[in-house]
Order: structure tokens, then C-alpha cells, then sequence
């Protein structure tokens, strides 16, 4: 019979299929839990020492004759500190040392209570990855988090060979043995698995190719290494092999497909999940394609990452390639040459038309989609517009609702501080950029980022290749999507910032051209004249909507989209 506790199953089970077969156990009763788990299982050898210090190089004895990683347990408090020594050697040796030390709850950390101290960095610099698993798993999510974290520290421990720290906190009672058998843990892995790259890309196609429903999810990528650097033909022939989802901020030279409008038609049709997903890049904006990642359950998941850590945003990766998603691309589009056909070619086949005809439905209902005077409609001329410019121009926009609208117009990379999606500096970020190169800079941005932000102007190294719209309707518009906010009293002055300001006062005093929009004819004529127009100062078109009629076209494009596409 196993512990009571999930978190210490949990941490068992991944314990096992990670490989770590030797365990140092020091005596305690808060870690008595872990240790009763280690000294259950069938492939864990536990070895006993009393002093932790000792127990630490005990450990770091059996990893060098077994070149294995070794776990070794002790309970809370001070017991942790006494592995320092070890810990820092097996660093400077490379070797996998997985120190496990038990934990008093975190509310009674600093509160006076016995053998309480924070252990969660007490022994950095020296391990290279510490996690601190949840106390409780009540909710399936606390099940994927502490999942995950174990998922992580092993992985670095065993693909790194570097000493890493999982500190897991239990409450009482300790003492409660009456689990009859350790449930089945989602286990990720390396990928290359120390093999040579052009293998591991090789292997990867075939994955993709014994697939019924592959799926390729493009995040945000850098710059320097964004997917954007391969070919057409190189995409071209992925995209015969699986479905490709991308967003703007992949920096793919021809720009987003619709999918979050798909998604929000067919957002029951079970039939669209995919059973494999290869996820290269960073964050998304749609909250949409998240979820449905996450509903597939089922998918085997690998996630290409250019840092080499473990990013779980589908809640189900198997794999982890440590890569940039530039080099994976082209080598993958080549690997595919070397892949035989499978009975499941032809169904893969299908499911790349069928979410391929989807996307082109949603492409005509934006085509022909003509929004009222809004803020859609804005951008919707901004980048008809920015399509037929013959120079060079980089396009930034801002988070929540302006980012959310490139997705639907953009057909080119664009820019956007989506690291983690605030509104702060996002008119700076384009301006600095602009002072850096010759080419237009635009900044599409929302009052409240402007506003908030509006010191970026207040710089004389600013010239006149930075333009910059301002979509101006009086409130954060994005709080008008979330359903039932706008039913709490303080919904317009204390959540969505209403006011009634205007940015002429600031572009006078920064020596910032000033043009206004009140209507569909007068900002067609201002983004013509703010793209068209030779300037020594930077330039600003503000566009004042309404928030109701700015809710009102996305919701109606929505509304034509999904009856095109169920119709």
C-alpha cells in the first residue's frame, strides 16, 4: 500500500519511469511519506543513512558507479542544509543527483512553527532546476501542475546530468498508508535523447506520418530565429503532411490563418482535435486554440524548445526537442522524403483538406467582411493599405484587442510584447525600434496602453519614421468581450478605465504630428496621409469609436463567420 498523499505518488510513479532505481533515505516523520513510498515500490532500492551530509556523497557514490540519477530524501528544516556540500560537488561533477526534501505546509513557513525555514532556492546555485510541488491535488489541474514540475526537475537531472531539487510540501496526517497501487503518470522525455539532430528529425517525421490527425501549432517566435526563415516551398510541403495553425507573432511571411474563427464555429466538433501536435515556438493570443489543445487529451504532444526547458500549454506533452524552430522546419520538410507512406497517409490526407477548406471559408467571410466605422474597420484599411506599400515598414500592436485584430487582417509578421501580454511599454518598444532603423515603424495601440505609456514620446532621438495609431474609444475594449463584467456596478469607471481623453495636448508638447478621425472618411484619409506623408517628427492618428459599436462588428464577424461555415 502507497501514501495517501497524491503529491508523493505523483512524484513516485514519474520516479520509476525517469529511471532512478537507487534511493538515500534519512530518517524523519515528515518525510516519512516519500520514504514509505521509495522503500514500496518494487524498483527502488532504498539505502538508509542517518546523517544528511554523509547521505549526500552516499548518494553521489552510488550515481558515479551507476551513471544513473540517484534521489536522495530528507526531511524538513535544516536536514536540507547539511546536503550542500554533496549537491555543490555532484554540480562541479555533472553529476544527476535528485534531492528530495519534505516540507511543512507554506502557510506555517515564517510563522514560528518547528522545522520550518524556506527550502525551496536553500540550495542554489548548485542545483540546476528546483520545483516546488503543490501541497494538495484536489483539481485535475493540480494533478497536471505537480505532473509537470517532477516532469521538469527529472528531465533537466537525467538529460543534463546535473543535481536538481523537488521540495514537496505535506500536511497532516502523515501517517496514512492505503493506496493500493500508483496510478499511471503522463511521462515526458527528451527527444533526442543525446542522438544525433538529423535522427531525431527524421524520427519526428515519422511520428507525423503514422499520425491520422497531425497538427502544427506556430507561437510567437524571435526574431532571429522565427519559422519565417524557411522557404515557401519548405511550408508548402508541410502543409501537405499536417495541418499548420499559425498567429502573426510566428513572423511566417504570409501572415496568420483563421483559426480562432473556426474554432469558434466548430468549437463542439470533436472530429477537428488532432491525435498528434508538434508545438514550436512561444505564447498565443487565442485563448481559443488553447483550450481545444488542451481538450485533446488524447494527442501525443511534442513541444520543439529553444531554451531546452519543458512548456506545457496543451497540458499533454510526451516529448521535449531542444531546438530552434527555424532549424527543425527545413529538416523536417526534407525527412519527409525519406517516409513511407502509411495506411494512416490517407486519412492524415483528409484532415489537412477538411481544416483547410475550413480556414478558406473563413478567408472569404473576411475578405467580404465589411465592418462599420470601428476599430476593426480601422485595421482592416490599415493593412490593405500597409499590403500595397512598396517600402519597408514593421508593424506593432499592442495587447488585447489591437493584437487580436492583426490576427484577423495581418498577411506579414508583426510585432508585439506578448511575453506576458501587458500593456505597459508598448509604444516605447516601437519606438525604440524606429530609432534603430530607417524603415516605417507603425504602432497600433489602444487608448489605455497609449495613455499609460505616453512617455515614449518624450524623447528628442525620435524622426519621423515612426507613425502611430491610436485607437481611441474611451475604455479598455477588451473587457467588453469577457461575458457578464459589464453586469458588475463597477465595470466602467473601476475595471474597463473609462474616460474621456484625448492625445492632442501630449503630441503637442512632444513635437508629435496630430492628426483626428472621427468617421470612416476622415481615417481612411489620416492612415493614407499617416503612411504617405514625409515627416521629420513622428506622426499620430487618433481614431475615436464607440466601445459598443467596436463590440458590435467583431461579434456580427463572428456571427457571419460561423453561419457561413455551418450553413
Amino acid at each position: 500500500m502507497f501514501a495517501h498523499q497524491a503529491n508523493v505518488n505523483i512524484l513516485t510513479a514519474l520516479l520509476v519511469e525517469h529511471g532512478v532505481c537507487h534511493a538515500v533515505v534519512c530518517p524523519g516523520s515528515r518525510n516519512a511519506p516519500i520514504v514509505h513510498n521509495l522503500n514500496e515500490h518494487p524498483d527502488i532500492c532504498c539505502h538508509p543513512v542517518t546523517d544528511e551530509r554523509s547521505a549526500g556523497f552516499y548518494a553521489l557514490g552510488i550515481a558515479q558507479a551507476t551513471q544513473r540519477a540517484v534521489a536522495v530524501c530528507v526531511t524538513s528544516g535544516t536536514a536540507l542544509l547539511n546536503l550542500a556540500p554533496a549537491v555543490a560537488e555532484a554540480f562541479h561533477q555533472h553529476v544527476p543527483l535528485v534531492v528530495i526534501s519534505a516540507d511543512r505546509p507554506q502557510a506555517w513557513i515564517g510563522q514560528l512553527d518547528g522545522q520550518t525555514m524556506p527550502q525551496q532556492e536553500a540550495l542554489c546555485p548548485f542545483v540546476r532546476k528546483t520545483v516546488m510541488m503543490p501541497g494538495r491535488i484536489d483539481t485535475d489541474e493540480d494533478h497536471w501542475h505537480a505532473n509537470r514540475l517532477v516532469n521538469e526537475a527529472l528531465l533537466v537531472a537525467v538529460g543534463q546530468a546535473a543535481p536538481v531539487q523537488i521540495n514537496v510540501p505535506l500536511s497532516e496526517p502523515l501517517f496514512v498508508f492505503d493506496v493500493p497501487q500508483l496510478k499511471e503518470e503522463r511521462v515526458v522525455r527528451w527527444m533526442d535523447d543525446r542522438a544525433p539532430h538529423e535522427n531525431v528529425v527524421c524520427r519526428l517525421a515519422s511520428m507525423i506520418a503514422q499520425a491520422r490527425r497531425p497538427m502544427m501549432v506556430l507561437g510567437q517566435c524571435a526574431a532571429a530565429s522565427g519559422c519565417m526563415n524557411a522557404p515557401g516551398d519548405v511550408w508548402r510541403r508541410i502543409g501537405q503532411r499536417t495541418v499548420v495553425l499559425r498567429e502573426a507573432l510566428c513572423r511566417m511571411a504570409d501572415g496568420p490563418v483563421p483559426f480562432d474563427e473556426v474554432l469558434a464555429a466548430m468549437a463542439d466538433d470533436d472530429t477537428l482535435l488532432p491525435d498528434f501536435i508538434v508545438y514550436l515556438g512561444d505564447t498565443l493570443v487565442s485563448k481559443r486554440l488553447r483550450h481545444f489543445l488542451r481538450k485533446a487529451s488524447d494527442a501525443t504532444v511534442v513541444m520543439v524548445s529553444s531554451d531546452g526547458e519543458l512548456h506545457d500549454p496543451t497540458m499533454h506533452a510526451n516529448w521535449v526537442m531542444s531546438a530552434e524552430p527555424a532549424d527543425v522546419v527545413p529538416r523536417l520538410s526534407h525527412a519527409f522524403d525519406s517516409v513511407e507512406a502509411t495506411s494512416e497517409t490517407s486519412a492524415a490526407a483528409g484532415y489537412v483538406r477538411r481544416w483547410n477548406d475550413l480556414l478558406n471559408k473563413v478567408y472569404a467571410v473576411a475578405e467580404g467582411y465589411e465592418p462599420p466605422f470601428s476599430q476593426m474597420a480601422v485595421v482592416r484599411y490599415l493593412e490593405q493599405q500597409v499590403d500595397d506599400m512598396e517600402v519597408g515598414c514593421a508593424v506593432h500592436y499592442a495587447n488585447s484587442s489591437p493584437v487580436r485584430l492583426a490576427n484577423i487582417y495581418a498577411r506579414h509578421p508583426v510585432w508585439c510584447n506578448r511575453g506576458v501580454n501587458g500593456i505597459e511599454g508598448s509604444l516605447s518598444t516601437a519606438a525604440g525600434f524606429s530609432v534603430a532603423t530607417d524603415d516605417l515603424v507603425i504602432c497600433v495601440i489602444g487608448d489605455l496602453s497609449f495613455f499609460y505609456d505616453q512617455n515614449a514620446l518624450w524623447n528628442s532621438n525620435l524622426r519621423g519614421n515612426l507613425r502611430i495609431i491610436l485607437l481611441n474609444n474611451g475604455r479598455g475594449g477588451i473587457f467588453a468581450q469577457l461575458p457578464g463584467l459589464g453586469q458588475s456596478p463597477a465595470y466602467d469607471k473601476l475595471v474597463s478605465g473609462a474616460h474621456h481623453t484625448s492625445a492632442q495636448g501630449i503630441c503637442t508638447q512632444n513635437d508629435v504630428g496630430y492628426l483626428k478621425a472621427t468617421d470612416l472618411r476622415s481615417m481612411k484619409m489620416g492612415v493614407v496621409s499617416l503612411l504617405t506623408t514625409h515627416h521629420t517628427r513622428p506622426v499620430l492618428l487618433e481614431v475615436f469609436t464607440d466601445a459598443t459599436a467596436d463590440g458590435k462588428a467583431i461579434r456580427d464577424y463572428y456571427n457571419t463567420v460561423i453561419t457561413n461555415i455551418t450553413s
